[in-house]
Parts: structure tokens; C-alpha cells; sequence
């Protein structure tokens, strides 16, 4: 059992790795950097995703031809940009996030970019927002990627359930956290979480689903992808 991987450490060299692929492959552009400036020097928690990972993002959005994507936890907009460059003209991303300064921030950035006509926030809990998108009937969402606050995954991946078509793709960051998922004996909320999360999407008949381990950047973590089947 990997236990003793809860305190792994951040290594440099996958923090190099990340910039020699950013800079020879994922060629992320000055907005996209802007945006992740912009929420370091207005004190955000260091928690976008990394380049690699969000041009993953838009690649997976993309191969389906995503027209319509619902993200949960917006931060400064970083990857929503790179989920907006997915949709294309005429597409839209729903983006939901709970604090008005991270909202601010988020705007300026999408509208720095070019692409605030595609991007739709939504500032709230998304315990709340969620259900109002049901009764609009924004959906069905082809692409859902959740990186909200981690106790809540369960009921978010409920809801993308709900949102989502046969197709549909449900990608859930943060997974591994540092490893403690295999720790049955921790309290850590967020790793009871994930837990909790992981537990629902084994039994859940209507995905097909897998969860990948990654490190880089953002150290020893990982994330969900379940494929909506029925």
C-alpha cells in the first residue's frame, strides 16, 4: 500500500517537466498567462490547473465536439478559458463559482481573452445554481468538469448526472490528494470527499468511468473521468 505518499513532497523535476511540455507543446498564450498572473497578484490560492492539464481539458472537450460545457468552480478562469477555446463560436460554457472576488477577477480575464460572449457565470453555491440550470433547462451539458470545494464532489457528480446526455463526458480534478485517498483511517475532509466520491462512481450503472494518478506542477494528485452511457 502507497499510505506514506499522503507526505510526499513536491518533486522539481516534475515542475520542470510541466514547463518543458507548456513550453514545446500545450503553448499556453498571453492570456491565458494574464489570467494566471492576475489571480496571483490578487492573493488566490495556487489552485488552477496547470497548463498541461488544461490543454487536456480543452483537447477532451474538443474531441467530442463540445458545444455546451458546465463547470463548477470557476477561481479566476483559467480553465475556463481553455474550455471556452473548445467550444467554438456559438458554443457556451456555464461556469459556476461561489466568491464574488474570484467572480471579478474571473470576468476581467474571459473579457481580456475574448471570450466572455461564450462564458455564462453564475456566482452562488452551486448547491443552489445547479438546480436553477435543471429548472432552465440549460442542459443537457456535453462536457462537465468539477473543481469545486471537495466534500460536495458527490452531490456535483449527482447533478452533472442530471445535466448530462449519453455521451457526455464528467471529468472530476483532485482525486488523489496527495495520495491520501488510500488512506482509510484519515479525516481530512477533502479526502473523505474523494472517497466518498469514488465509492458512488463504482456503483453508478449509467458511467463508465477510470481515475488516474498524475504529477507536475501541482504535485502528487489526480483526477476522474466517467463517460455518461445511459
Amino acid at each position: 500500500r502507497l499510505l506514506h505518499c499522503a507526505l510526499m513532497p513536491a518533486d522539481k523535476s516534475w515542475i520542470d517537466v510541466d514547463q518543458y511540455i507548456n513550453d514545446q507543446v500545450t503553448a499556453e498564450d498571453a492570456a491565458l498567462a494574464s489570467a494566471m498572473q492576475a489571480a496571483a497578484t490578487a492573493g488566490l490560492p495556487p489552485i488552477s490547473v496547470t497548463a498541461p492539464q488544461g490543454k487536456l481539458l480543452h483537447l477532451l472537450a474538443r474531441s467530442i465536439n463540445a458545444r455546451r460545457v458546465l463547470e463548477i468552480g470557476t477561481l479566476a478562469g483559467y480553465s475556463t478559458i481553455w474550455l471556452a477555446r473548445a467550444v467554438g463560436e456559438g458554443g457556451r460554457v456555464v461556469t459556476i463559482e461561489f466568491d464574488e472576488t474570484h467572480a471579478r477577477i474571473a470576468r476581467t480575464n474571459f473579457a481580456r481573452a475574448g471570450l466572455d460572449a461564450r462564458i455564462d457565470l453564475r456566482v452562488g453555491r452551486a448547491q443552489d445554481v445547479l438546480p436553477r440550470l435543471e429548472h432552465e433547462r440549460a442542459g443537457p451539458f456535453d462536457f462537465i468538469f468539477i473543481d469545486a470545494d471537495k466534500p460536495s464532489t458527490t452531490e456535483y457528480f449527482e447533478w452533472s448526472l442530471e445535466l448530462s446526455r449519453p455521451g457526455s463526458l464528467i471529468f472530476v480534478d483532485n482525486v488523489v490528494r496527495n495520495g491520501g485517498l488510500a488512506d482509510g483511517s484519515s479525516r481530512d475532509p477533502d479526502v473523505l470527499g474523494m472517497r466518498r466520491f469514488l465509492e458512488r462512481l463504482g456503483k453508478e450503472p449509467r458511467v463508465v468511468a477510470t481515475a488516474i494518478q498524475t504529477v507536475g506542477g501541482k504535485s502528487y494528485d489526480g483526477f476522474a473521468l466517467a463517460l455518461v452511457i445511459g
